[in-house]
């Protein structure tokens, strides 16, 4: 696709994003296939954005990192020597080695390659032999600092520095799900995945609830009542709905402890997507999510974690509730899959078309506003 298929695809996206929601289709399929777009994204949304990286209680010591890419960018976020979240970048100042890989922790970060080494400030500490080379300076090195915030818990990097604050882009979020307290819910499991599919396809699906009847017949479907379910407009920098029912776990209801929820709150589920890529179900008891990276058209990294409020933590029963829930979680996930992967074939179908979007797929309509306000044309 040459520049001006690009551009002819990105009109046609904000052409059908400029319809009104009552006669509001799917994105284009060349969203989902062209390389050309995905680059566009890479620029315009994925180097700009705040992006979730996981939860700060992941990391609970001094030396705790977790790894992440921005874009094409490798991060690290730690825990310094004051327990401050920290990130930087995750290539060595030497040449250009990556430096951690995956989670752990560390007093130094240790070069594998040459065995430069920086202290959790990102300040180079030890070249080895380099003392031989006049003009070293070692205090000159220290590795870039990345900008990173914590909303709710979560924690979020960015590459561009004049982004608004997260709290700020997410003001209208905090009021709506403050009462169920989710800086406090503890992270119990985490995973990394990689899906054959866009990116944009996994994240509309989890956004939806029209899908669960059919998709997941055999897990959650059947507590699914559509009718009973409504989707508001979204918002700038995030969509939501709501789930009130009555939770087939236990502890997708409040605990008898839970002080902080009332009435039908107390059995009421929020569904989060903040945009880009951070995806969260957050129940009374317990929150689930997806981070999605992007590994090409075709291709999704996914971190997929989960745990419990305070109040489950706290309870004997905890270990138990967690192991059936994660169970239920890995059932749905592999429909998930199945549905997203076979929709990922669809797109490139040369009869594939866009159809209309039914009332309770409110929020793809407003993902795809989001994503067309976000692409430049140029």
């Amino acid at each position: 696709m040459d520049n001006a298929g690009l551009t002819e695809l990105i009109d046609a996206l904000r052409t059908g994003c400029d319809r009104p929601f009552s006669d509001a289709r799917a994105m284009p399929p060349g969203v989902y296939t062209s390389t050309e777009f995905l680059t566009r994204e890479e620029r315009d949304i994925f180097q700009r954005e705040w992006q979730c990286v996981g939860r700060a209680s992941a990391l609970k010591a001094v030396g705790d990192y977790l790894t992440a890419r921005i874009g094409a960018q490798p991060v690290v976020v730690l825990r310094d020597e004051q327990m401050q979240l920290r990130a930087m970048s995750n290539v060595c100042l030497h040449r250009m080695s990556m430096l951690l890989e995956g989670r752990g922790n560390v007093r130094r970060i240790v070069c594998p390659y040459h065995a430069w080494n920086y202290s959790l400030d990102g300040a180079l500490k030890g070249a080895p032999l380099m003392d031989r080379q006049e003009g070293f300076c070692k205090e000159s090195y220290k590795l870039p600092a990345v900008r990173c915030e914590e909303w709710q818990g979560w924690i979020y990097v960015t590459l561009d520095q004049d982004a608004q604050p997260v709290h700020q882009q997410l003001a209208e979020l905090s009021p709506l799900i403050d009462a169920y307290g989710m800086t406090d819910y503890i992270e119990t499991f985490y995973e990394e995945h990689v899906w054959d599919t866009n990116w944009k396809i996994l994240a509309e699906n989890f956004m939806e609830s029209y899908h669960l009847p059919m998709l997941h017949r055999a897990t959650v479907g059947p507590h699914s009542r559509l009718e009973e379910m409504e989707c508001p407009p979204g918002h700038a920098a995030f969509n939501y709905h709501w789930i009130t029912k009555e939770a087939s776990l236990p502890i997708g209801n409040a605990h008898p402890d839970n002080t902080r929820l009332t009435g039908h709150w107390r059995k009421t589920t929020a569904l989060l997507a903040i945009y880009p890529t951070h995806l969260i179900t957050l129940t009374p008891g317990y929150f689930w999510y997806l981070v999605l990276q992007p590994q090409g058209v075709g291709r999704v990294h996914i971190r997929f974690g989960g745990g419990l409020s305070p109040e489950f933590i706290a309870d004997p029963k905890a270990n138990a509730h967690m192991a059936t829930l994660k169970k239920l979680l890995d059932e749905v996930n592999a429909e998930d899959r199945r549905g997203v992967e076979a929709v990922f074939r669809g797109v490139h179908a040369p009869l594939a078309k866009p159809g209309h979007l039914s009332h309770l797929e409110r929020p793809n309509y407003d993902f795809a506003r989001y994503v067309a306000s976000k692409l430049n044309s140029r």
